[in-house]
């Protein structure tokens, strides 16, 4: 692969995955760059899950929405994507539909190591990185405990590529983003800049997880008490 100057989000590894069990779709990721998950995590209930990585244009996740939505599968919004883009291979692309149709695309413009894995309900991917091994260890992680919540798997899965090495330079960013049948998000949770941003997203994550089921209710039923209380009645 070509060296080139780094763009955006060189230097990324993401975990695309879905839930059969419930249905979920999400996506954690870790970069070196700022404020990963305002450009690379793309997702909407029941269309699916989005990655675009590597000198990452959003507009091309909002375009891969709109395709998800018009009724393409993965492999063909990835088709479609590369088709209108010019700057196709220096991108990096991942996308899992809601009927478990997953895709990914690796340009040749970036940076190695760089490379992607598609599995049953996941994708592993990423650009810049120590080595192959790291998708190996991430797709380990996703695959040990099916029954797990996918929002714990896809933590668990980037912490797996941080520990196996990660990319050149390390992370100073890192996202992670659910959605199930409703039409706002599940879990929405971003480190736009620490020095350990994905132990930052896990301590982040660990403290927002008994509160999930409290702000999903909230937002339907203004009724409901404050979380210390609602957490209290529920013996948290």
């Amino acid at each position: 692969m070509t060296e080139v100057p780094p763009g955006v989000e060189f230097h990324t590894f993401t975990v695309l995955g879905r839930c059969a069990r419930t249905g979920r779709l999400g996506i954690g990721t870790a970069t070196r760059s700022l404020a990963v998950g305002a450009r690379v995590t793309h997702a909407r209930a029941g269309l699916g899950v989005v990655a675009i990585m590597a000198i990452a244009d959003a507009r091309l996740g909002h375009m891969a929405l709109k395709l998800l939505d018009l009724g393409y599968k993965a492999p063909s919004v990835i088709e479609e994507l590369v088709k209108g883009d010019p700057y196709a291979e220096y991108r990096q692309l991942g996308v899992i539909d809601a009927d478990g149709f997953a895709a990914a695309r690796t340009g040749k413009m970036n940076r190695d190591w760089a490379g992607h894995r598609v599995g049953d309900d996941f994708i592993v991917l990423g650009n810049y990185l120590t080595g192959a091994h790291l998708l190996d260890a991430m797709e380990k992680a996703f695959t040990a405990d099916p029954t797990e919540d996918l929002e714990e798997r896809l933590m668990q899965t980037v912490e797996a590529g941080r520990d196996a090495g990660g990319q050149h330079g390390g992370q100073q960013s890192a996202a992670l983003l659910v959605v199930d049948d409703r039409p706002f998000a599940y879990v929405d949770l971003r480190v736009d800049v620490h020095a350990e941003p994905i132990a930052e997203l896990r301590r982040v994550f660990d403290a927002y997880r008994p509160a999930i089921p409290y702000y999903n209710l909230r937002q339907v039923d203004a009724r409901v008490p404050p979380l210390p209380d609602w957490l209290r009645d529920r013996g948290r």
